[in-house]
């Protein structure tokens, strides 16, 4: 199987943060830096410190040094998963991640995003079955895609052509150590910064992690020191 991992699966907010990215947000530039700018400022920092109590970093993401010695990539955005679908083409994929990427809701459905990349690979045969593995802490956050998976399936589900439903998958994690695959039944594993939806002050551990796996650049991440 191939392990993608979007690092909103553990930089993320807390209940009832209403500037939260999670909620939607474009992936421009503006939206990758100086919206978390702004977002600092709104609680009185000129740091990402100020952000902290809002957006922090929850457990889960230590469980990725079990697989050391897996062919590692790192990358920008999920929109860059398509050329690691294509080293890798027919497997199973295992996403754990905060949004389901299956479909996107606006825009030409055709055209590849952050948003859809799992839908368009499922359909272009690159991925052969998809589990989108929502994080455990959802579950305390009422309008996460993972903390009601009915409900998440109502909203999409009808934009997944139909023959795709039987290769799909969700679940939300219940703990931060459960569902991750043996090291053995990965064949690759991808690293995604998404800078649009995580903490600045997060990013420093996610390149220490890219570090230890010695993960390759698919397009190098962003440094928001």
């Amino acid at each position: 199987m191939l392990l993608s991992v979007d690092w909103d699966a553990f930089s993320g907010p807390r209940e009832l943060v209403f500037d939260a990215p999670i909620w939607g947000t474009p992936d421009c530039p503006a939206d990758r830096l100086d919206a978390w700018r702004e977002r600092a400022q709104r609680r009185g920092g000129e740091s990402w410190a100020a952000l902290d109590t809002d957006f922090p970093l929850y457990k889960g993401w230590e469980e990725l040094r079990r697989y050391v010695g897996v062919p590692a990539f790192i990358t920008l955005s999920h929109a860059d998963a398509w050329d690691w679908l294509q080293q890798f083409p027919g497997e199973d994929v295992l996403n754990v991640d905060s949004h389901h990427d299956l479909t996107s809701f606006s825009g030409d459905p055709a055209r590849l995003r952050p948003g859809n990349w799992a839908g368009l690979g499922l359909a272009a045969g690159l991925i052969r079955q998809y589990v989108c593995l929502y994080p455990w802490w959802h579950a305390d956050l009422p309008v996460a895609e993972g903390h009601d998976l009915e409900r998440t399936w109502g909203e999409f589900g009808p934009r997944l052509a139909p023959e795709l439903h039987g290769r799909v998958t969700l679940r939300r994690q219940v703990a931060p150590d459960d569902g991750w695959p043996e090291p053995q039944d990965v064949k690759a594993l991808l690293l995604v910064q998404s800078p649009a939806w995580t903490n600045p002050a997060h990013d420093a551990p996610l390149s220490g992690l890219a570090r230890d796996l010695g993960a390759r650049h698919l397009h190098p991440p962003l440094e928001r020191t």
